[in-house]
């Protein structure tokens, strides 16, 4: 293993309460094999413990360390340093946008969840106690029988690189419309209803930012098509109802 060592200025931001925000400079010395998170944490250990930030299972499962990495939307228990170093040798880290700064890299992200909840996303579920059809298996089985029906770890990253949540406080945005469309598999909760608004799946501008940056390879874009075009099939059944 190289025993290289890199100067590196990480250029971070700060915010405390009501104070205005600004970017600090930490000067640290790093191997250029070291991951982002790493960086971060030694910062807080050996810089200034006042720094906060969010972090959980270094391994890219939790979703809990995401964050701005040169104005891209990086998990940075996974990113490598040699990978985001500017060519003056600077990093520069940011909270997530589109949600309230809580402190420093820390984000409230609550209302990513209740848009979850209200859509009826479920990533894990009991065959027993909630038998999807529709291609998700279902049966009998024990209380351990699960299904993961998504890999997303709701680390809202697809939220900060979307371009219309960052217009508008109030559009569902991708992740909430890509657990829309697994929570359609089940035709009886009316979650086609509650996304045909201008709030919902129309909102969406095809951009695609979300995919890029998602970690998972959810694809919340290219599922929002899909449901775009579940939601047009049952307008289009509703029709033919009304009129039979």
């Amino acid at each position: 293993m190289s025993n290289q060592v890199w100067m590196v200025t990480f250029r971070i931001f700060r915010k405390k309460g009501n104070l205005k925000p600004y970017f600090e400079d930490f000067q640290m010395e790093v191997k250029p094999g070291e991951y982002l998170l790493e960086a971060v944490e030694r910062i807080w250990a050996f810089k200034d413990r006042s720094l906060t930030f969010a972090h959980a299972c270094h391994h890219s499962t939790c979703g809990a360390c995401g964050m701005r990495v040169n104005g891209k939307e990086k998990l940075t228990c996974i990113t490598l340093i040699k990978d985001v170093v500017d060519d003056d040798g600077t990093v520069k880290v940011e909270p997530l946008r589109n949600f309230p700064v809580v402190s420093d890299l820390v984000v409230d992200m609550g209302n990513l969840f209740l848009n979850l909840e209200s859509v009826g996303h479920h990533p894990v579920i009991s065959v027993v106690e909630e038998p999807y059809q529709d291609g998700i298996a279902a049966g009998k089985g024990s209380e351990a029988d699960y299904i993961r029906l998504s890999d997303c770890i709701e680390c809202g990253m697809c939220i900060s690189a979307c371009p219309v949540a960052t217009t508008t406080s109030t559009y569902l945005g991708p992740a909430a419309l890509a657990g829309a469309m697994q929570a359609s598999l089940n035709p009886d909760n009316g979650v086609l209803k509650l996304v045909d608004c201008a709030d919902g799946v129309w909102r969406c501008h095809s951009a695609y930012e979300c995919s890029e940056v998602c970690p998972s390879y959810v694809e919340p874009g290219r599922k929002i098509m899909q449901l775009r075009r579940k939601v047009m099939a049952e307008r289009i059944k509703s029709i033919f109802r009304s009129n039979n």
